[in-house]
């Protein structure tokens, strides 16, 4: 018997976008909502106490925004943006406005994906793009700069998506532990594969390539940690599939087909505490996702986007 799961929508927000919006992202403490859209801008509203107010309107793209990041709010409320225009915008806030703090425009080709690096880790950036290689933006405090490293040829025809692992202090068999947290992280290609990249000294190497989906990956998500040495990820395809992989070491990786949907798989999302996979498509439908007793994946609640509709099974 599946557990009643009782879902509601909270809030319903006329944003303003002129065209379709790509990606929409609460900020650490759930009292800003940012959004990007084909109209090539980014808003940023005030939603506490279940009102929404337009607090700013950041022009600086020249193309679609297909994706935003806040940072945690430990560095200042930075937003990251990335756009069809091959360049990458880090908004800073200041007096509610967002000014433009740091532009990275070294990529050759439209700019996919972007997410902030976990807290412990320090302020960083990854950027995946469709030229085929991901960015890595480090923050130097001294300087006050910016340095770029970046993987050339990450993914065949382009890079779709990246994702950081939480910040594990790794435990050897003795007990001793790392001083510092391995910078690891997950992309997903055009060339129809799932791959773990890990720092090592001043370079970026591929620590494992994931073969499972029959089309191109165009979601990755890493499951947050919650306090167990196992590694979870997710990954969805225009296969129409999802795929949940596990790990003990970020070396041996298995996989388990979470569900095949009935359309193109767009996007997968964690829970905070990493036990539930929300997921949305094609299809028009987020379903939520998590796993029973004997570790089987079981949707626990689908949601008609734009209808309100509750199914909770």
């Amino acid at each position: 018997m599946k557990n009643l799961k009782m879902v509601s929508i909270l809030n319903s927000i006329d944003t303003g976008h002129e065209d379709m919006i790509h990606d929409a992202e609460v900020d650490y403490y759930g009292l800003r909502l940012a959004t990007c859209s084909s109209d090539n801008s980014v808003k940023v509203y005030d939603i506490k106490s279940g009102a929404s107010t337009l607090l700013d309107d950041l022009k600086g793209h020249y193309g679609p925004v297909w994706e935003i990041d806040w940072s945690h709010p430990k560095f200042g409320n930075l937003l990251a943006s990335c756009s069809y225009d091959r360049k990458v915008i880090i908004w800073k806030e200041q007096q509610r406005k967002w000014i433009k703090y740091y532009e990275y425009a070294n990529h050759d080709s439209s700019v996919n994906s972007v997410q902030f690096a976990p807290a412990e880790l320090g302020l960083i950036l990854a950027c995946g793009s469709s030229d085929g290689s991901i960015s890595i933006l480090n923050y130097n405090v001294g300087s006050n700069t910016w340095d770029a490293k970046k993987i050339q040829n990450a993914h065949a025809i382009g890079c779709n998506a990246v994702s950081w692992a939480p910040a594990i202090t790794p435990v050897f068999g003795g007990g001793e532990q790392e001083t510092s947290p391995v910078r690891r992280l997950v992309s997903g290609g055009c060339d129809n594969l799932v791959k773990i990249w890990r720092e090592d000294g001043d370079r970026w190497v591929e620590e494992s390539k994931l073969e499972v989906h029959s089309d191109w990956v165009r979601d990755v998500a890493w499951a947050p940690s919650v306090g167990l040495h196992r590694y979870t990820i997710a990954s969805c395809s225009q296969d129409r599939r999802v795929v949940i992989w596990t790990s003990s070491d970020c070396i041996n990786w298995n996989s388990t087909v979470l569900h095949t949907f009935d359309d193109v798989v767009w996007n997968v999302s964690w829970s905070l505490n990493g036990n539930i996979l929300a997921v949305s498509g094609g299809d028009n439908k987020i379903t939520l996702w998590d796993q029973n007793s004997e570790g089987n994946w079981q949707c626990i609640s689908d949601i008609s986007k734009g209808q309100g509709q509750i199914h909770a099974q």
